[in-house]
């Protein structure tokens, strides 16, 4: 499967975005999808994730109660509505897939599909 992430740019902070990845590939419905993200000098940190049928979500701390995850298989679309962002949420954005349909990981490595990548940066 192939991954394009889009929707990053410059937000005033307590201002939101909404990031997109369009997948390729019929079977996408069937593969676990998170997004990531890595800020400049920092390692890739796990954002949020959502199972293939869209039941379940699970978010990092930092980022709970502010964004939201959420997926289309039938438009082979996942999605991170991010509100109330703030300066340290700045980092390039990554969206990412596995073929394993009940991976539920925070871990850059259990992740065999990465989209490239788009940034966002929010100002203070």
């Amino acid at each position: 499967v192939q991954l394009q992430a889009s929707g990053g740019g410059l937000v005033q902070a307590g201002g939101s975005l909404r990031l997109s990845c369009a997948a390729s590939g019929r079977t996408f419905r069937n593969y676990a999808v998170a997004w990531f993200r890595q800020a400049p000098g920092k390692e890739r940190e796990f954002v949020a994730g959502i199972s293939w049928r869209g039941g379940s979500t699970s978010y990092a701390d930092s980022v709970k109660g502010r964004f939201t995850i959420s997926r289309d298989n039938a438009e082979n679309t996942m999605y991170l509505q991010m509100n109330s962002l703030k300066p340290e949420d700045t980092a390039v954005y990554y969206c990412v897939a596995d073929p394993n349909p009940y991976l539920h990981s925070t871990s850059p490595d259990d992740y065999d599909y990465w989209g490239q990548g788009t940034l966002v940066t929010v100002s203070s």
